[in-house]
């Protein structure tokens, strides 16, 4: 197995992680709350479905590098996590819909705090962040890619190289052997010539 599938597997498994967070979420812990604790378990679940949707476009970009047919394995199964992604999301806007929200007094209580405001700055930071993070890990893997490309390239030029050279020595030693034959048959021929008389 080679770097690029492990890799496709460690975000499996990611997902895995945080599609069970989310349902437990949607399931279990939303039904039973109310008020500011309600609000942010919803902050949280919508958090964790866009962490969700970026490990999926980690997916599609690592599936980039592997074979033709593992890549046609693996896009099957980038296709159900995208629908279960997309069942998570309309049960998370069911779940969202059926508790109680928030009323205009908490909306505005919690504005003028502007605590909701520095959390969702944080949040949406830690993101970028973390995307950027796997961005840059893959730009290096490319680059790795492609320096290892431009070394089998130059190996394969000297190597071609080094079997023409070979060639033309080979063809050099055959003229040699033939003008050496033609000599021999020349000497034979005046030596015949010579017992003859």
């Amino acid at each position: 197995m080679n770097a690029a599938s492990e890799l496709f597997e460690s975000y499996e498994h990611d997902f895995d992680q945080i599609s069970q967070s989310i349902t437990t979420k949607i399931n279990s812990t939303l039904p039973s709350q109310s008020g500011e604790i309600r609000k942010a378990t919803l902050r949280a679940t919508e958090r964790e479905i866009e962490e969700a949707e970026e490990i999926i476009g980690q997916m599609e970009l690592e599936s980039v590098n592997l074979q033709p047919s593992t890549r046609t394995r693996l896009q099957a199964k980038m296709r159900l996590y995208k629908s279960n992604l997309e069942k998570l999301k309309r049960d998370f806007k069911n779940a969202s819909a059926n508790g109680s929200g928030p009323t205009d007094r908490d909306e505005l209580l919690t504005g003028a705090s502007g605590t909701d405001l520095d959390s969702a700055i944080l949040d949406q930071r830690a993101r970028l962040l973390s995307g950027t993070d796997r961005l840059a890990d893959s730009s290096k893997r490319l680059q790795e890619s492609h320096r290892i490309a431009l070394e089998t390239e130059t190996i394969g030029a000297s190597v071609l190289d080094d079997i023409r050279r070979q060639r033309e020595q080979i063809l050099h030693t055959r003229n040699t052997l033939m003008e050496a034959d033609s000599y021999i048959d020349k000497a034979q021929r005046t030596l015949k010539g010579m017992t003859r008389r």
